[in-house]
């Protein structure tokens, strides 16, 4: 008989803790802890586009944009979990004191090779349950393209928009997002073969 592995757990305060003073980002998982990759310029470019555009569409509105820096936590039912998505709204902040948000309304993410399984997937479903969120948006790279999970009276109804033509309604933050605007300045290559 083999022993089973002893997990080092790390308590929600020690990790907060550690955030504030870390040189580089971490998401928490029920305990166990993980470190954030880089991204590529591309990657950057879009999400810092995503956030220019609602920063300035939002201004001296109730919502507001948070960009990759601020983490959301989500209560699951046997864990806390946090994540650090390329861009969320909120309408009802936290205390300026907390280094989180807790009701997201609108969660960005922009999509590599080695964030699409986990995008798609884990946080995916992990950000579904939030009670306050009413749009999951993930941005492709490689073409103006975007998938969004709208809240709608049966739960969460999946929608495309394509082309640089599209426009993004976000009625629920009263406002839209063109793919014009995601996508400024963006020249669209296939992330080479490497990144897993």
């Amino acid at each position: 008989m083999t022993a089973a592995l002893k997990w080092n757990l790390i308590s929600v305060e020690d990790y907060l803790a550690g955030e504030l003073s870390s040189p580089i980002k971490h998401e928490y998982l029920g305990g166990v802890v993980y470190a954030m990759a880089g991204a590529r310029n591309a990657h950057n470019d879009i999400k810092d586009n995503i956030h220019g555009s609602l920063f300035s569409r939002l201004r001296g509105k109730l919502c507001r944009p948070h960009g990759s820096d601020t983490k959301i936590r989500i209560h699951l039912p046997h864990q806390i979990r946090f994540y650090y998505p390329d861009d969320s709204v909120v309408c009802e902040p936290n205390p300026p004191s907390d280094s989180f948000h807790d009701k997201p309304v609108v969660i960005f993410e922009v999509l590599s090779k080695g964030t699409r399984r986990t995008d798609e997937g884990e946080k995916k479903d992990a950000y579904l349950t939030i009670p306050s969120l009413k749009v999951y948006v993930l941005v492709e790279q490689d073409a103006p393209a975007l998938i969004v999970y709208r809240r709608g009276p049966r739960g969460f109804v999946r929608e495309i928009y394509e082309g640089l033509d599209a426009v993004l309604p976000l009625t629920e933050i009263e406002t839209e997002l063109p793919l014009s605007e995601i996508y400024d300045g963006i020249a669209f290559t296939p992330e080479p073969a490497d990144e897993e």
